[in-house]
């Protein structure tokens, strides 16, 4: 649980997928080389139909893939995830919680453990402090819940995923703890990535060299009979269709909650609306020093703290301000800047002897020293407040909007229901008539059209384009409400003739012939160069443009020539005078001459020595982590302790369009 709960404030809303994938699997999923494997015994029986995998005795459940996918999705696409990406989504989802359930059991069996402080420490003072702390200030018990349930997650779930995420990191640092980086490597990697070099270089210009090609007609035919199955079926399929719109939100805008509902509502959530006993502390903490490896404790130093903290007390009971010795002592840093300020907080989420010392305190009173696990609390309450139930009146505006969209949401499913059976027997434009609404019909479309009145909408096109030609009117659930529809005529995939597709043959023709042409050309100006040792004359020669290079570094970016990587990175391993190789940088061919080259000093590798121990040390340690994983998932498999239920995989992770080939 979250302990010290602070003062309610609004939580930013984040997706929880950087929290599933930053603590549990982010690492795995790119660290564990390699698909999904099964055994080769098969998945075999005894599990439920909604079990995806076993690792290590714990199951895997579709929910929970789907879960992952969905946050993984998020991350990717923001603007809304495409139906397509959704099966490889799910294939990743699932390599990931198999590895990380894998590491976890690993790290299970090697003892180790995570305990509710470390969890209460991390919450607090972990990467989703910001949210859940904001200010060092707690955003309420119902701000937090509602963070949770926003991503399809309990408290115990979400918990224990902070939990895992703790133990995953432990294992970590154990299994790369002996890491280490020789000191002949430091110095290779600092000039490595701090040598500055100046060049000259030409360039030649795809784009330019398509000003130059004319293909004839005959040119351009003979390429399209050569590529023509290139061209198979490059026309996608269109359809006609004819559909309905069930409008929720019209619906919405002419349903209200009337009082009867308002108060049955509110009896049946009551509740929902109990605020707990609650008091608003302030405290002041003086840390104790936790238990060293052999498990004991530093006794002078817990000494010292207390001592520390009784000096504070006499300044109390001397008539100090509480406040401004919290923002003195304090080490709590969450709430000393706030003058030790916790706000209100409930029974339960507190350590247990902060809890029983605040809520028996009088309002207005201070205690004497409390001892808990973090050190000695010196704790003040500046209120109290009862356990009550909120009055209709306080939660009117929060009950109403529920009742409108669960009123709203079988009004519009009875509605769809009704249009659709009608349309069946009917026919749609009856059935759209006898209920008032209007029926759209479009002209040929693709599956990337968007439709009058609805825009894009991958789930009814993913409908459309599944449906059978002339088949009988279907009805599907979309983003504004449902729709009910039906295919009236299909137009397949067709090759387009030469005529059709000429604007592509010559677009493709002179870009094949540029590529060609480019690579001809810049091998041509290299040589030349080589043979006169003279980049400027070659460039000359050839038409290329001659530029000028800054003094650049590894992490730079050149003009035409893009960043100082790939191909590119050659130019650090030259002299001056050295002229390179061609260099491809996409659409332009490049040819350098080193004029200037600057390698770092020793007083600069001195103040950096550090910071680039720190990078190689980073690199080494994922390197080990990522080795040691692969170690254990293949261990796991040849033990059997890891089961895939390969046909409901598969039919989760194939796209619609390949099912049933």
């Amino acid at each position: 649980m979250i302990r010290f709960l602070q003062t309610p404030g609004p939580t930013k809303k984040i997706v929880l997928g950087t929290l599933l994938v930053l603590i549990c699997a982010a690492m795995v999923i790119t660290l564990v080389p390699g698909g999904i494997a099964g055994n080769a015994l098969g998945f075999g029986t005894g599990f439920g139909q909604d079990v995806l995998a076993r690792v290590g005795g714990k199951e895997i459940s579709v929910v929970e893939a789907q879960r992952t996918a969905r946050n993984l999705g998020r991350q990717q696409f923001p603007q809304g995830v495409p139906q397509m990406v959704l099966p490889f989504l799910m294939q990743n989802a699932t390599e990931v919680l198999i590895n990380q359930h894998a590491l976890l059991a690993e790290a299970q069996r090697m003892g180790i453990k995570v305990s509710d402080a470390e969890l209460q420490d991390e919450l607090r003072h972990g990467f989703l402090a910001p949210q859940l702390f904001p200010n060092g200030n707690f955003v309420g018990q119902q701000e937090y819940e509602d963070f949770v349930s926003r991503n399809d997650l309990t408290i115990p779930q979400f918990e224990q995923i902070i939990k895992d995420g703790i133990l995953q990191q432990r294992l970590r640092d154990m299994v790369t703890g002996a890491a280490d980086v020789p000191a002949s490597d430091l110095e290779q990697q600092f000039r490595r990535q701090n040598t500055k070099v100046k060049f000259q270089y030409a360039v030649l210009s795809s784009d330019e060299l398509k000003k130059q090609i004319h293909p004839g007609e005959a040119e351009l035919k003979a390429y399209y009979d050569r590529n023509k199955q290139v061209y198979t079926n490059s026309i996608p399929e269109k359809r006609k269709v004819r559909y309905v719109l069930i409008d929720s939100g019209k619906l919405s805008a002419e349903t209200k909650a009337t009082p009867e509902q308002l108060q049955t509502y509110y009896k049946q959530h009551q509740d929902e609306y109990r605020v707990p006993e609650q008091v608003n502390v302030r405290h002041i903490l003086i840390k104790t020093p936790t238990p060293g490896p052999d498990g004991k404790v530093d006794d002078k130093a817990v000494q010292a703290a207390k001592q520390k903290a009784e000096d504070i007390l006499k300044q109390l009971h001397g008539g100090a301000n509480f406040a401004d010795l919290a923002k003195k002592y304090s080490q709590d840093p969450g709430s000393a800047k706030n003058g030790g300020s916790l706000g209100f907080i409930g029974r339960g989420r507190t350590v247990p002897e902060f809890e029983q010392a605040a809520f028996s305190l009088p309002k207005g009173g201070t205690s004497g020293l409390i001892k808990s696990s973090y050190g000695f609390h010196i704790i003040h309450v500046d209120d109290k407040q009862d356990a009550h139930l909120k009055s209709l009146a306080e939660v009117k505006d929060q009950i109403e909007p529920a009742i409108v969209q669960e009123q709203v949401a079988r009004q519009a499913q009875a509605l769809a229901d009704k249009v659709a059976n009608q349309a069946r027997t009917l026919g749609i434009e009856k059935a759209a008539a006898q209920n008032g609404l209007q029926v759209v019909t479009t002209d040929f479309v693709s599956r990337n059209d968007s439709l009058p009145g609805i825009g894009s909408s991958p789930e009814l096109m993913e409908a459309i384009f599944s449906a059978h030609d002339k088949g009988p009117p279907d009805m599907t659930n979309i983003k504004q409400g449902y729709a009910i529809f039906e295919v009236t005529q299909i137009k397949p995939p067709a090759t387009p003739t030469f005529e059709q597709a000429r604007s592509r043959v010559e677009s493709e023709f002179r870009n094949e012939r540029a590529s060609t042409l480019l690579a001809q050309k810049t091998q041509q100006l290299s040589d030349r160069a080589h043979a006169q040792h003279d980049l400027k004359k070659a460039a000359k020669e050839v038409g290329a443009t001659l530029k000028t290079s800054d003094l650049v570094t590894p992490q730079s970016q050149v003009p035409d020539l893009g960043a100082m990587t790939g191909q590119a990175s050659i130019a650090f391993t030259m002299k001056p005078g050295d002229i390179s190789q061609p260099i491809n940088s996409g659409s332009n061919g490049i040819v350098l001459m080193i004029t200037e080259r600057q390698e770092p000093s020793a007083a600069e590798f001195a103040k950096a020595k550090d910071q680039t121990r720190d990078q190689l040390l980073q690199q080494k340690r994922n390197e080990l982590f990522a080795l040691f994983a692969s170690n254990v998932r293949e261990q796991m498999e040849k033990q059997g302790k890891i089961r895939i239920n390969q046909p409901l995989l598969k039919q989760l992770t194939t796209p619609r369009s390949q099912e049933g080939s």
